[in-house]
């Protein structure tokens, strides 16, 4: 069992940064995928970015350019620097773990992110 723990959130004007953090209790390394996603008020949950285990990732094209996401394996920690923010970015950041075989994922209980503009 994984359990999965954002922080990094909070309130940042337009064209400021924030870095999301997600921390696993257990090892990420025996997840294949690690992703974020978010949901702003009214909208369903999208996502934001993937890294996979070899380390490719891909993000969604709204954020492509702005945010980047990375994985520390050694701290069981997925990252998700966000830079260049705008208000349509403010949304609930949920951290996601995927298990390939047998199919398994997890959930954080999400972080608030609020870009003021």
């Amino acid at each position: 069992q994984v359990q999965l723990v954002e922080s990094g959130g909070g309130l940042v004007q337009a064209g400021g940064s924030l870095r999301l953090s997600c921390a696993a209790s257990g090892s990420i390394s025996s997840l294949n995928i690690m992703g974020w996603y978010r949901q702003a008020p009214g909208k369903l949950r999208e996502l934001v970015a993937n890294i996979f285990s070899g380390d490719s990732t891909n993000y969604a094209d709204s954020v492509k350019g702005r945010f980047t996401i990375s994985r520390d394996n050694a701290k069981n920690t997925v990252y998700l620097q966000m830079n260049s923010l705008k208000p349509e970015d403010t949304a609930v950041y949920y951290c996601k773990g995927s298990r390939l075989f047998p199919l398994k994922d997890y959930w954080g209980q999400g972080t608030q992110v609020t870009v003021s503009s």
